[in-house]
């Protein structure tokens, strides 16, 4: 497989409060992204946490070896990784999300993937600790951004703008950005997950 045919996908969980009990669902994307991704194709799967500009944010990473027996066991270890994470998991305080797209495009650009994905789970209400700075454009250019689950809040049930305002914020960043965006509620469809 040609470099500009492979993809490479980073995913980020929000374990952060409540949506931390949203991991069941997390674990069945990472079962489809195992099953889907092939021989030199990359996945990485990080937290979003209080600070997620940073290497031990992520979990697990690998890019899969051109031996099909190689390949099968790294993505069993990498499984084995993500099933104590979601055992161990603690909630975090923190939601970093710029952060942890940041660090995305580094490793994602890194790969040298043609076809590149970060996959956002999370209801993308970003909570950063005071003194964090995330006022810049995420470059994203050749990125195509994926929300996935995005649960709406005790507030958006109040003002549904709330929620609204909130997608189409996001989906400026990305555009601002250079990158691609899209919104995928229904995970009984991760056949389309994968499409830039």
């Amino acid at each position: 497989m040609q470099a500009n045919d492979r993809r490479a996908v980073y995913l980020l969980l929000d374990t952060s409060g409540t949506y931390s009990q949203e991991m069941r669902k997390a674990d069945a994307i990472l079962a489809h992204l195992l099953n889907t991704l092939g021989s030199g194709e990359s996945l990485a799967v990080a937290r979003i946490d209080s600070g997620s500009f940073s290497e031990k944010d992520i979990l697990a990473k690998a890019t899969f070896d051109e031996r099909p027996s190689m390949a099968n066991s790294q993505k069993l270890a990498f499984r084995s990784r993500m099933e104590a994470f979601f055992k161990e998991l603690q909630p975090s305080r923190f939601t970093d999300i710029r952060g942890g797209m940041l660090q995305a495009t580094e490793w994602l650009e890194e790969t040298g993937a043609g076809h590149r994905f970060i996959l956002l789970f999370t209801d993308l209400e970003e909570d950063l600790p005071e003194g964090h700075v995330r006022e810049f454009i995420i470059p994203l250019e050749g990125v195509t951004v994926v929300a996935l689950n995005v649960t709406k809040l005790r507030q958006d049930n109040v003002d549904p703008r709330e929620y609204l305002d909130r997608l189409a914020m996001w989906e400026g960043e990305v555009a601002r950005g250079g990158g691609n965006w899209r919104v995928m509620n229904d995970l009984e469809r991760l056949d389309k997950l994968l499409v830039d």
